[in-house]
């Protein structure tokens, strides 16, 4: 992936706009608050016409304005990336693709400009050995969790329906198809319920700014263990003090300044 490929999926952004300034009047409106719906409409506006001008601050602003207000929508989320990356924020542009990719896991343009800060990110993690756990249970890394649940119901549904032929068509034939329906539908159900399960749970966060200090208390005066830069994902274990208690890879654990971590 290249800048070229980089500025040509961005010229989508007004679409983005646009479908999330939609779904924000309408949640707006359902509320019964026209006057906020008014306001977070102009709101928009202010920002589509800095991005277009190039003043990719301000833009930032009137975005995060939005968010701010409980508006929770991937596009909105999508071009807050965007508009933090064209600015040369990289952590909080890393930030908000993640958190769009929450709520839209499978959109191409936001996976491939997700895809694309993280390739300016200088850290990584490294790659575990395969556990037994990975082997075992390998369709979970085959499908997105969408599409696993969307499998989960398909299988489901046809094992209902062979059930409610057979019920009524006395078929026996067909109880050799509804046994492995019911399996895979089990196994998929099961998956789809993890999936939900770890999502909801999951404590991760993004490295805001250019360096962050990871050290061995809770202290600016404790040692420093190692440094993380911009975009760098994190498992926050823990929380005191003004500190996150963050997992970055294995022997990479320690405190870190809490304004330096984003929560996805």
């Amino acid at each position: 992936m290249n800048r070229q490929e980089y500025r040509n999926r961005g010229r989508q952004w007004r679409g983005w706009i646009v479908a999330a300034a939609v779904a924000s009047l309408a949640l707006t409106g359902a509320a019964g608050a026209a006057a906020d719906g008014s306001s977070a409409a102009r709101t928009f506006l202010e920002g589509v016409a800095a991005y277009g001008e190039g003043d990719y601050g301000a833009a930032v602003a009137a975005f995060e304005t939005i968010a701010a207000s409980g508006i929770r929508n991937p596009r909105l989320y999508y071009n807050l990336g965007n508009a933090h990356l064209k600015n040369g924020d990289l952590g909080p542009a890393i930030l908000w693709y993640e958190r769009a990719l929450k709520l839209a896991p499978d959109d191409p343009d936001l996976n491939f400009n997700h895809a694309y800060a993280l390739s300016l990110a200088t850290d990584e993690r490294e790659t575990p050995p395969a556990s037994i756990y990975r082997i075992l249970f390998f369709w979970r890394h085959l499908a997105s969790p969408g599409a696993t649940a969307v499998v989960a119901l398909v299988f489901n549904g046809l094992f209902w329906l062979v059930m409610t032929v057979r019920f009524f068509r006395r078929k026996k034939a067909l109880k050799g198809i509804a046994r492995p329906l019911l399996a895979i539908a089990l196994i998929f159900t099961a998956t789809a319920i993890y999936n939900y399960y770890e999502a909801a749970s999951a404590r991760e966060g993004i490295v805001l700014p250019e360096t962050a200090p990871v050290r061995s208390g809770l202290s600016e005066d404790a040692t420093q263990l190692f440094v993380l830069h911009a975009g760098a994902k994190v498992v926050i274990e823990g929380e005191k003090e003004g500190f996150f208690r963050i997992y970055f890879s294995d022997g990479k654990i320690g405190w870190v300044t809490r304004s330096h971590i984003g929560r996805i």
